[in-house]
């Protein structure tokens, strides 16, 4: 599976890791729901460092069609919410 994150590029992400990316993504979804702007921010840094973490880097010129795409680290609680469906960001 191809993720982006917008602002930043394209990985390359096995879809095994799927399930641990989802544990933080229903965290995500709750605190913005909650309107945790504290919470948010650490679990959004933390999904988006574990996509970098697990995933490989696309070069830059790549221009894969992206199955999932995730905000950038410094969207907004708002941005966020306009970004996200009744499962979250992650499909699950």
């Amino acid at each position: 599976m191809v993720v982006r994150i917008m602002g930043e590029g394209q990985v390359r992400l096995a879809d095994r890791h799927l399930a641990a990316l989802n544990e933080l993504d229903d965290e995500l979804l709750a605190e913005t729901e909650s309107g945790d702007e504290t919470a948010f921010r650490r679990t959004l840094g933390a999904l988006l460092d574990r996509v970098r973490e697990l995933g490989e880097p696309l070069p830059a010129d790549a221009l894969e069609p992206s199955d999932l795409i995730l905000p950038s680290p410094d969207a907004t609680l708002a941005e966020v919410r306009a970004l996200l469906r009744d499962d979250g960001l992650i499909p699950g």
